[in-house]
């Protein structure tokens, strides 16, 4: 009975790590020669004032070409100064100076300005870890 229990714990544990290695092949792409990622199961633990805030960064030649902010559960108001705030913020960066880049959030939105950042410094990682 023990070697049972054993065997079929192990087995859950090797398909929860295959379905998370499959997610997160999912969290990067090429398109039209440029790497995005994804980072909706990267950070899924990100949390802004209302909730988990995904985007993708879209790289180019080792470049931050522009982020992309995905559907959140943020409240709208602050949601638009934060992500009108730092929207640009590491275009044109190499992903090297992106990642030491210090960015200053917004004043009154600052749930939602750290969760950007966070996220976009995991991508980043990601995309270091993985091209």
């Amino acid at each position: 009975m023990i070697k049972k229990t054993m065997l079929i714990g192990a087995a859950a544990v090797v398909a929860a790590t295959m379905m998370m290695s499959a997610d997160n092949k999912k969290a990067m792409v090429k398109e039209n020669g440029a790497y995005v990622v994804n980072t909706t199961e990267l950070a899924k633990d990100v949390i802004g004032y209302e909730g988990p805030t995904p985007l993708k960064v879209y790289i180019r030649k080792n470049k931050v070409e522009k982020i992309e902010f995905l559907q959140n559960d943020e409240t709208p108001k602050y949601w638009q100064a934060a992500s009108k705030h730092l929207q640009n913020a590491w275009d044109g960066k190499t992903v090297k100076e992106a990642k030491e880049l210090k960015v200053d959030g917004r004043t009154g939105a600052t749930y939602s300005s750290d969760a950007i950042k966070e996220n976009v410094k995991r991508a980043l990682d990601y995309y270091e870890k993985n091209k």
